[in-house]
């Protein structure tokens, strides 16, 4: 059994973690080549968001994502790569509190195999989710597979990551009803369930919103839970102290791979505390696990806790995560 030590150290140094790292250096890029820096991205929220969303006029938000799968991903399963990319970015606009409209793709391949697969993969989450493909761009002549997917969306109101506050309560969603694509940290509890029932539990999120039950959340992402709740920790420029106890997870799963999962129906939210049963009530009625995890705290460190042992896992003032790094940090990293 591993120490809560060495579950930080396993955190630091996965690979969704250092992904994730990648966007502070991404951004800073952009905006050094802007004119008026990040601020010339003309959006609603800023960059570290699951979404753009930009007013539409109206006093709502159109919301846009975007997601690449990884090559090795689209060569091994490129059915599963194909529904992925539909799925994750409808999660994406459904993290922002908004319903998704339209599906777009950027596919490369040498040859229609495995292009094909990847085709029929995103079919079936078009369907199983309402959201139809209207378009993108093909290369059937590449070297080597790959594959991006955008979606557009519309919210009234935001969900963001932008709006966790001091003395909120952490909590995650997350469908339990699922499997491991083996070997690979997805839980995919998305390709064999009803398409009501994946419509239908993505609603919940621009409830959620309306209702004013919660404006934080953000979709978990391959840092897995704990790197989720760091992102949006991080954006809104506060702490938390995060209960590895508490956390829903399914039978049988080890906790260092739960961790590091990648589930296709999962959430962290910030929640005002007068509103937490509220919050868990809505998703339990979808027989969906949700559970409150940690408390938002002051400052910039992230604790986590087992048992009777706590441990430092980061601390923005030190470090940034998806932020933009200082020199010294980005070359010791």
């Amino acid at each position: 059994m591993n120490t809560l030590s060495e579950l930080v150290s396993q955190l630091r140094d996965s690979r969704g973690f250092q992904h994730k790292r990648d966007i502070g250096d991404i951004a800073a890029a952009l905006a050094a080549s802007l004119p008026g820096g990040l601020q010339d991205t003309a959006q609603a929220v800023a960059l570290g968001d699951d979404c753009a969303a930009i007013p539409d006029g109206a006093g709502g938000y159109l919301l846009f994502a975007i997601e690449g799968m990884t090559e090795d991903f689209v060569a091994k399963m490129p059915w599963f790569a194909g529904y992925s990319g539909v799925m994750v970015n409808i999660s994406d606009i459904a993290a922002m509190g908004g319903r998704p409209l339209a599906v777009v793709n950027a596919l490369w391949s040498d040859g229609m195999d495995p292009a094909a697969e990847v085709i029929r993969g995103m079919a079936a989450a078009s369907t199983a989710y309402g959201v139809p493909i209207v378009g993108g761009h093909s290369n059937n002549r590449s070297a080597r597979g790959q594959l991006a997917v955008a979606v557009l969306g519309r919210a009234q109101k935001l969900l963001s990551s932008f709006n966790a506050q001091h003395g909120d309560v952490l909590m995650m969603a997350v469908d339990l009803r699922g499997r491991f694509e083996e070997p690979y940290p997805w839980w995919n509890a998305s390709s064999h369930a009803p398409a009501k029932r994946l419509r239908d539990d993505l609603a919940l999120l621009p409830q959620l919103a309306e209702s004013g039950l919660c404006d934080a959340a953000k979709d978990i992402s391959m840092a897995g839970c704990v790197g989720t709740a760091m992102m949006l920790l991080e954006c809104s420029q506060v702490g938390a102290c995060i209960d590895l106890d508490a956390l829903p997870i399914p039978d049988g799963v080890p906790l260092t791979r739960w961790l590091t999962a990648f589930p296709s129906f999962g959430f962290v939210l910030s929640v005002r505390s007068e509103k937490v049963d509220a919050v868990r009530e809505l998703f339990a009625a979808r027989d969906i696990a949700c559970a409150a995890i940690g408390e938002v705290l002051s400052g910039s460190r992230v604790v986590l806790t087992q048992g009777d042992e706590e441990c430092l896992l980061w601390d923005f003032a030190l470090d940034s995560f998806i932020g933009e790094r200082r020199p010294e940090v980005r070359d010791a990293a």
